[in-house]
């Protein structure tokens, strides 16, 4: 039995990913893993994951540079939960969400509706060519 043996994958081999920035704690991103994302995620200190719209791995910032770096990978009490404590990198401050924004949980509960409360960091059209 592996390390990756000791994950509860889903049904399609997936395991939830939560990437939470290392110096400050805050919640940037929610993803998803196969094992062969989470095996090169482990070899190369970069985070991998596997996009279920693209079918297909998925090298956090190839196109937009916004790289994250892994300083630790934790696995909940349930082994069906993975923690990445990373620093986002290739912009300052970093930028996590597709939308330009440091955290793609920029949006809160208010009033009755979704705010969103984060501003846009960079404009996503100058990130994605």
């Amino acid at each position: 039995m592996t390390w990756l043996d000791e994950i509860r994958w889903d049904e399609n081999g997936l395991v939830p990913v939560i990437a939470q920035e290392a110096s400050t704690g805050d919640v940037l991103m929610f993803a998803w893993m196969n094992r062969d994302a989470l095996a090169r995620t482990a070899e190369t200190g970069e985070a991998v994951y596997w996009s279920r719209s693209r079918r297909k791995l998925w090298h956090k910032g190839e196109e937009s540079g916004h790289i994250q770096k892994v300083h630790e990978i934790r696995m909940d009490c349930d082994n069906d939960v993975l923690l990445l404590k990373i620093t986002q990198l290739g912009h300052e401050p970093g930028i996590a969400c597709h939308t330009g924004r440091h955290s793609c949980f920029f949006s809160r509960f208010e009033d009755g509706q979704w705010k969103p409360v984060d501003p846009v960091l960079k404009n996503p059209d100058t990130i994605y060519k």
